[in-house]
This record gives structure tokens, sequence and C-alpha cells, in this order.
């Protein structure tokens, strides 16, 4: 167990937003991945671009980014970034089987983008989630984390 104290808790317990006005304004950098698992016949469907909907990666990748970009509207104390850079890509892996889901967020301010990384697979897996869902509804969205981690007083964070 660690001895640090959470930051978004005041001395009397109470939820509030970080005063971030003192630190230096830094380049940072985070990613974070996911999957959602599915049957391989609705992997194939997605491959294929077989789907009613349309071409469900492209959406889940727009959505992504979008969510990246609301995240401080969506998570009531992240402070709003200026995002530099979002990218949103998928991996096919017929072994979940499923969608490999990674989020790459860049940004110059003076706090981090880890959370615009982790809203940005989630909102991908559940665009994904609901462009397939007429054909399954059994889909299991998982695995979401921060893989990586770069800029910021707390140093750079490996978790691959």
């Amino acid at each position: 167990m660690t001895n640090k104290k959470l930051t978004h808790l005041d001395t009397e317990g109470k939820a509030y937003m970080v005063d971030v006005g003192h630190k230096p304004v830094t380049e940072r950098m985070a990613i974070a991945k996911g999957e959602i698992r599915m049957k391989a016949e609705t992997l194939a469907l997605i491959q294929a671009g077989n789907l009613k909907k349309g071409d469900v990666l492209t959406v889940a990748q727009i959505a992504g980014i979008s969510a990246a970009k609301k995240t401080s509207d969506l998570i009531p104390l992240c402070h709003p970034l200026p995002l530099n850079q979002i990218a949103v890509d998928f991996a096919f892996d017929a072994n979940l089987p499923g969608v490999k889901i990674t989020a790459k967020v860049r940004t110059t301010a003076k706090t981090g983008a880890e959370m615009e990384a982790l809203t940005a697979v989630s909102v991908a897996a559940l665009a994904i989630y609901d462009m397939s869902k007429a054909v399954e509804k059994t889909m299991e969205i998982g695995n979401i984390r921060l893989v990586e981690k770069h800029g910021g007083q707390s140093g750079d964070v490996y978790n691959v």
C-alpha cells in the first residue's frame, strides 16, 4: 500500500477539483488499450464490412476521438485540456476473438492526458458494440487500462 494521498479529496474527505495553476505547462502523452470480445462470426462480419450500420471501425474511431475531446464533460473533476493529437487504432485478434483498441493522446498542458486516452478507448469499444449489437448482444468490453504515460511531475509510467 502506498502513503500517497488521494489528490481529489480535501482534508475532510470531500471531493474537489485539484488546482493545477502552479504546475508548469509541459508536453504530455498517454496511451490506453482495451478490447471487445465477440463471436468469431461477428468479428468476420466487421472485418468484411458486412454490417448493416456501415463501417464499424471508422465510426468507432470518430467516437473515440470525440469522446477524448469531451472527457472533462464526462468525468466531473477532470480539467479540460487542449489536445494536440488523438489517435484511435484497432487490431483484429482472432484469438480473442475480437478487436483490440489503442488510443494515444498528446497535449501540452499542466495536467496529463490519461483520462482522455482511457475515455477514447472506452467509447470506441461502446461504438463497436452499438454498431454490432444487431448480430450479437453478448460482446464483452474489457481490459481497459493505461499502458504508457510521459510528462508531468509523476514521471513516466509503463504498464505494458
